[in-house]
């Protein structure tokens, strides 16, 4: 060990430590709990704990019951006597036969002295508390069939308002990402019509140069024209020797005041007449010149439009402001009719007769006698609903249109439709009768407007301009301009004569269900879709009053004949009366669904108004 130790050499020894260590100091252990267990607690100490704690509560109560003079209600409980538990026990059991015997036997052996002290003396408190406990337990059993009947409904509850929930979730993401596709078609349909926008205006610049080259192409070949007629006129009175007596107004102007018809014209019938003999080439030579010769007579019966210039006679319908605006109560409902069984859509006067036209979904229109509610005749023949409505001036006839498409005329005498224009491409939402009784107007979802000639049975012009759906449509009374509006927010004057747009008024910001006249014709009212209601200016061509009855939608508007009320239809179920001086409002309450369509008589007296519960009310 003296070298290898030295070295760095090790070896390991084993040694067992002894318990006892040399300080002989006796350490204590400790166990190691992190919860206290129940089963540690002396339970006898804890019960002495409990009962001292409860003791000292119910001294704490006393004394503030002493400190505040007040006086605690006691409860004294009498020990149950044995023949009392017995009794209580047959009843509950209802031994009804048990309990008469017991009672029987138990007076008879009281009296006889057979029962001793612990017979007749209190029962046990094992027993009661075991009577307390079992109907504890009962109770308890009922309350936890309650319970779980609750439970089990609130299970089928939350499942089912679990999967509604689902449900809606994934029908919130569906829509979602269908309006984010839409969006973005959206986003590219607006970009490619916005490349076609220059391409537009090139060609409409090239229309116009077109134009104006055909124009003066046209006046030049007239010229010419007439030139070469007097040249030929000259040599044949050369011919004839009567060169001395050429008249001085030889040419064009003398061939157009001889046969009615100048050079341009009779070459303008020729080629009509070659196209019409191209256009049906299988057709024999008469059925051929007949074709012709109907389509150069429609175009000769064109009914002209009356000058400008004629003089309403109903203006002296115009005076101050109507009685009923100052009445108290105004108008009350004097009569109702179950005029249709769907929705009334709209309502029109008779220009001379207390006769009222109703024209509703149902496909039908009604004549009814005012007021009182008398049917006098009904149309068929519209395979839609019919939307609109108007007297022929003259009253004996009446022109409809429809979702169908087509503009029908009635005639009143004969009870039919005496003649169908169906040019529009969708449905058509108005008609209007030309005071002159010679021409109609249509408005339609097309987006166009059209104007027809009763005589020639022909489309006169299209009046093109609106960029959404025109719906409404009015002749001024005694004049040849119209008025309409369209869902583009905006309403427009168009001169029928030329078919051309006059003027535009901008300032609704949703679409506009009707424009109207008022008789003057120096007034328009319109209506949008969330209720906003505008007064125009004619003259300056700007709104002067708006008025709110929304936030529901006005549908149409009326004019009273003095011009100083106007009716407005509501969609919720009333009538606003609007005072144009003074934009007070008042409504009339009655129908049951919403008003589609209100009109006043000739004299003012009468109101009208169609709801689409089918009904008409009389206001007077």
């Amino acid at each position: 060990m003296t070298s290898e130790v030295e070295d760095g050499m090790f070896y390991l020894e084993r040694v067992s430590v002894l318990e006892d260590s040399g300080d002989e100091y006796e350490y204590e252990e400790v166990p190691v709990d992190d919860d206290i267990s129940v089963a540690t607690v002396d339970i006898a100490e804890d019960l002495e704990k409990a009962v001292h704690v409860i003791e000292e509560a119910k001294l704490d109560v006393r004394a503030t019951y002493k400190v505040e003079g007040l006086v605690q209600a006691s409860v004294v409980q009498h020990p149950e006597v044995v023949d009392d538990f017995v009794r209580n026990f047959l009843l509950k059991m209802n031994l009804q036969k048990t309990l008469e015997c017991f009672q029987t036997e138990w007076y008879e052996m009281l009296q006889k002295g057979l029962l001793g002290e612990e017979d007749i003396g209190v029962v046990p408190d094992a027993y009661s508390r075991n009577e307390a406990l079992n109907d504890e337990v009962k109770r308890l059993k009922n309350e936890l069939e309650k319970y779980k009947t609750a439970a089990s409904k609130a299970k089928e509850t939350y499942v089912k308002l679990q999967k509604e929930r689902d449900f809606h979730r994934i029908h919130h993401k569906r829509i979602v990402q269908e309006k984010n596709r839409l969006i973005t078609d959206m986003k590219r349909l607006k970009k490619h019509y916005n490349s076609y926008e220059p391409t537009l205006r090139q060609l409409k610049h090239k229309y116009e140069l077109a134009m104006k080259e055909k124009m003066l192409t046209k006046l030049e070949r007239d010229r010419a024209m007439g030139q070469l007629t007097g040249l030929q006129a000259t040599l044949r009175n050369i011919e004839s020797g009567k060169d001395d007596k050429i008249p001085p107004h030889s040419g064009y102007r003398t061939e157009r005041m001889s046969f009615g018809e100048g050079p341009t014209q009779l070459m303008l019938r020729e080629s009509r007449n070659q196209i019409s003999e191209t256009r049906s080439p299988d057709l024999p030579p008469t059925s051929q010149t007949k074709t012709s010769s109907a389509k150069h007579v429609k175009y000769e019966l064109d009914s002209e439009f009356p000058p400008d210039t004629r003089v309403n006679p109903h203006l002296g319908r115009v005076k101050g402001p109507p009685t009923h605006l100052t009445r108290t109560g105004g108008f009350r409902k004097t009569a109702s009719i179950k005029a249709h069984d769907l929705a009334i859509s709209n309502i029109a006067m008779h220009p001379r007769k207390q006769i009222a036209v109703t024209t509703s979904d149902d496909h039908l229109w009604r004549m009814w006698a005012i007021p009182s509610g008398e049917i006098i005749m009904t149309g068929e023949g519209h395979s839609d609903w019919v939307s609109d409505c108007d007297f022929h001036p003259g009253g004996a006839q009446m022109v409809t249109s429809g979702g169908d498409g087509r503009v029908k005329v009635w005639d009143f005498a004969k009870g039919a439709a005496v003649l169908t224009f169906s040019d529009h491409t969708h449905a058509v939402w108005g008609v209007s009768w030309h005071s002159c009784g010679d021409f109609l107007a249509s408005c339609s979802m097309d987006n166009t407007s059209k104007i027809w000639d009763i005589h020639s049975e022909r489309c006169r012009a299209t009046l093109r301009g609106h960029t959404d759906s025109v719906n409404s449509i009015q002749f001024l009374h005694y004049a040849n301009t119209i008025l309409t509006s369209s869902a583009d927010k905006t309403v427009s004057l168009w001169d029928a004569r030329t078919g051309l747009c006059a003027q535009t008024f901008y300032g609704h910001m949703h679409s506009v269900n009707h424009a109207v006249f008022n008789l003057k014709g120096d007034t328009i009212g319109s209506c949008d879709s969330y209720g906003t209601v505008k007064f125009w200016d004619v003259r300056n061509g700007t709104s002067f009053t708006t008025i709110d009855v929304g936030p529901h939608p006005a549908n149409k508007l009326a004019f009273d004949p003095s011009g100083h009320l106007v009716a407005a239809a509501s969609n919720d179920g009333t009538v606003k009366m609007i005072e144009i001086g003074t934009s007070n409002i008042t409504q009339l309450s009655g129908h049951d669904d919403a008003v589609q369509a209100v009109d006043f008589d000739m004299t003012g007296q009468f109101l009208l108004s169609g709801s689409s519960d089918g009904h008409l009310y009389v206001w007077t």
